[in-house]
């Protein structure tokens, strides 16, 4: 089964923000993610229900997985140090 990855406007703009091999290195793992989004990297978030992060160096991806619907929602993406920073 492969999932449906959306990216919120938010996440869209941080990928911009980010260099060009950084950008190509997340757009393949969220290709990677469209077809396995619990792979053995994946870490599942605490006091989150559907709530997952990849890491990718200094890197995260942080997504929510509704398997109802074969879809992977990335909600934000970003440097480790503020990625879990609370908004």
């Amino acid at each position: 089964m492969t999932y449906i990855v959306e990216i919120v406007p938010a996440a869209q703009r941080q990928i911009k923000k980010l260099t060009p091999p950084i950008q190509a290195q997340i757009i393949q793992k969220l290709e990677e993610l469209r077809l396995d989004p619990r792979s053995p990297d994946v870490k599942k978030m605490m006091g989150e229900d559907n709530t997952y992060r990849v890491r990718m160096g200094a890197y995260r991806i942080v997504y929510e997985i509704y398997d109802g619907l074969l879809l992977v929602i990335v909600v934000q993406i970003g440097h480790r140090r503020e990625v879990y920073r609370k908004k």
